[in-house]
């Protein structure tokens, strides 16, 4: 298996990562918490909100990712060396956007979003 493949898998588990921090840093969170933790997260605040926000920003932008990776590696055209490379670039953006989505840092954050959407964008030039 490829790197960017294993970098899929890596970023399926950065979503639930944030949700984890939400839950833990919320500091209130039980198991009366867990029949209903869509509502209970919804109602956090300050750092922990942001990370469920994360959260959910982590789930709509790994469909892309994970395209890119498979359709670039079905095409074959691409180097698999470069291809590495965007991935862990990629998994690196998102990391970058979940501390700057946890420290507040809503400028450099939209900065980093769109460099991950470049590194989508590069998937697919690459490979064309």
């Amino acid at each position: 298996m490829t790197i960017a493949l294993w970098c899929v898998l890596i970023a399926m588990f950065l979503p639930p990562l944030c949700a984890l921090i939400a839950k833990v840093g919320s500091g209130r969170f039980g198991m009366r918490h867990n029949h209903d933790p869509r509502a209970f997260l919804d109602s956090l605040e300050g750092l922990p909100r942001r990370a469920h926000a994360a959260q959910q920003n982590g789930y709509e932008a790994f469909p892309a990712f994970a395209a890119a990776v498979v359709i670039a590696d079905l095409v074959g055209n691409a180097e698999q060396v470069t291809l590495d490379v965007l991935a862990v670039l990629y998994i690196t953006s998102r990391l970058l956007y979940i501390i700057c989505y946890l420290a507040d840092w809503a400028t450099l954050r939209s900065l980093v979003w769109f460099s991950g959407v470049a590194l989508i964008v590069a998937m697919f030039v690459v490979s064309a």
